[in-house]
């Protein structure tokens, strides 16, 4: 079930998101960590994500190279000739919208948290982000979720609700609320621009991710100089392996596997696998950090993973009954 353009299998584009978001969930156990470890704050551990990742990803290039001429057969396949001829001025454009994109997700996620909570931001973001997609989705890419498919983001929200919500104890701030509407606003339009160059031929995973960690660093910088870009740590060591893991894991890879995959699947169908994230912090805080199985937790896992199976389900479908034909 290959996608018409990018070669991609459907199914494989599925089990790319689905790792990175698994992966994106184990970034809020580091940043802990980071944060118990030295005085880094968050705006920095931010810059310093992109900015180490983006390293990483340019040293991955030259292997990336040979494993996509080994799997594609030789240097002369279409795709790699496509992406060759592409102009630098729409590699630039793609790299510029998607890194703006990225950093007005991160840093107004960041600001959200700081002032309403973490929970509330986080149901705001992640949950006004598949509402966005999907009408955004439908109204410039034409794509229908269907009576199951909007069924299955129903169920995703009223888990993500049930799962972060469902310990009590919050406060909602307008100002906050405003800046997770915000952060949603901007991972929105990075998934739909990604669905929209991957349909047309033009994301390539590998350079739109080093475009996006290159204009995100260039753009949390002056944020990251006036927190403190250098941090005080009494763990130098420990510290310094747990940025290499967040730069490296829930960054470099699976910002690479998101952008190859959210190119070859609908954006709806995207934006609800990646709320897999909270279901992977919360059962790294249950195995990891001592915290208890909740009532609330349990069913709101449950709800999540069913909705984002049924949808991947779904997704594979209909990629089925489109290459039927062919």
């Amino acid at each position: 079930m290959p996608n018409a353009v990018s070669g991609l299998p459907v199914g494989r584009g599925l089990l790319y998101l689905i790792v990175a978001g698994v992966a994106w969930g184990t970034a809020g156990a580091a940043a802990s960590l980071v944060y118990r470890a030295s005085d880094m704050g968050p705006v920095a551990l931010s810059f310093w994500r992109c900015a180490v990742g983006l390293v990483l990803l340019l040293a991955a290039r030259p292997l990336h190279r040979r494993v996509r001429t080994a799997v594609n057969g030789g240097p002369d396949d279409r795709a790699c000739r496509r992406s060759t001829r592409e102009p630098f001025a729409r590699r630039a454009r793609r790299s510029l919208v998607t890194g703006l994109g990225l950093a007005v997700f991160q840093t107004a996620y960041f600001a959200a948290v700081q002032s309403t909570g973490l929970a509330v931001a986080t149901v705001v973001t992640l949950g006004a982000g598949p509402v966005l997609i999907a009408l955004g989705a439908r109204l410039t890419l034409g794509e229908h979720l269907g009576a199951g498919g909007l069924t299955a983001v129903a169920g995703a929200l009223a888990g993500l609700g049930v799962l972060v919500l469902g310990g009590g104890g919050t406060t909602v701030r307008l100002p906050g609320v405003l800046l997770a509407l915000l952060s949603a606003a901007g991972y929105s339009v990075m998934t739909l621009l990604t669905r929209w160059w991957g349909r047309d031929g033009g994301a390539d995973a590998a350079s739109t991710s080093v475009g996006a960690f290159a204009v995100t660093s260039l753009c949390l910088l002056p944020l990251a100089l006036a927190e403190g870009l250098v941090p005080h740590t009494a763990e130098p060591v420990r510290l310094l392996w747990l940025l290499a893991y967040v730069a490296a894991v829930p960054t470099a890879l699976a910002y690479g596997l998101y952008f190859a995959g959210a190119a070859v699947v609908r954006s709806a169908t995207v934006s609800v696998i990646m709320l897999l994230e909270p279901v992977s912090a919360a059962a790294l805080a249950v195995l990891l950090l001592g915290e208890h199985l909740t009532a609330a937790t349990l069913a709101g896992t449950l709800l999540m993973l069913g909705s984002v199976a049924g949808l991947a389900v779904a997704e594979t479908r209909q990629a089925r009954t489109r290459s039927a034909p062919a």
